[in-house]
């Protein structure tokens, strides 16, 4: 009996409770507000630089199906007339004549065009009117892809690297391309196939050289002007553009 007494004793040690760890009151704060901050910091990232970035490599194959823009007037009570078209349903004089209008330099730069944006500087600085020009077709693509209407720095500056970002994964027709069917041409009218219909009543593709430079002479104040019923100044642009076309020469070539 006192072996099977001895063979049940077991010793009972002492329980061993490890303190709980709590950082003093500050920093225990700190650490909650970092981890908070972490949180919007990356959900920044995600929203500025994987976004776009992603979009990006979407739309160097898929059409941009709305940007901001239309939204944007389609709330102000504009229509929102446009038809997406593949490059080779464009008549080609149509690029040629943006880049007569709005870009001459459009084959050659990287997305900037460093000697008007120099320029335009220089006259900033002397004095002579107010700090603009130096605007690229790929930095308008950029911005009616993506961003808003507006002149801040801000928007400026989102502007330049999403430039970067689609001059580094679109080849400069597919730039070319995407800007012609987004850009705005007319009161809720978007691209050069809904424009050539409305005002033509033809296709993109049966665009005419006149046409073409009549569409590209109203870039830059599309609200404003027409190109259906050009203005006599609208009329002169448009003669001034075609005309360029055939002086650019080489500078066409990266469209084909």
């Amino acid at each position: 009996m006192a072996r099977r007494a001895a063979s049940r004793w077991r010793p009972r040690l002492p329980s061993l409770r490890l303190p709980s760890l709590r950082l003093p009151g500050g920093l225990g704060r700190w650490w909650g507000r970092r981890r908070w901050w972490s949180k919007i910091l990356w959900g920044l990232f995600a929203l500025l630089v994987l976004a776009p970035l992603a979009l990006t490599i979407v739309y160097r194959v898929v059409p941009v199906p709305a940007t901001p823009l239309m939204v944007l007037r389609l709330f102000e009570g504009e229509g929102w007339h446009r038809d997406w078209v593949a490059w080779d349903d464009i008549a080609p004089v149509m690029g040629k004549a943006a880049v007569a209008a709005e870009d001459n330099l459009f084959c050659r730069h990287d997305g900037f065009d460093w000697v008007s944006m120099r320029a335009a500087w220089d006259r900033y600085r002397s004095g002579v009117g107010r700090l603009r020009g130096g605007s690229t077709i790929s930095n308008q693509t950029a911005k009616n892809v993506f961003l808003w209407d507006g002149r801040t720095f801000i928007r400026k500056g989102f502007e330049a690297y999403l430039t970067v970002m689609i001059e580094a994964l679109w080849p400069k027709r597919r730039i070319m391309e995407v800007y012609l069917n987004v850009v705005e041409l007319g009161p809720g009218i978007y691209g050069v196939e809904a424009a050539s219909q409305a005002y033509f009543g033809k296709s993109a593709a049966q665009l005419s050289a006149r046409e073409a430079s009549l569409l590209a002479a109203v870039l830059p104040n599309p609200r404003g002007w027409s190109a259906g019923k050009p203005s006599r100044y609208v009329a002169g642009r448009a003669a001034t553009i075609q005309r360029r076309i055939g002086q650019l020469g080489d500078l066409l070539d990266c469209l084909g």
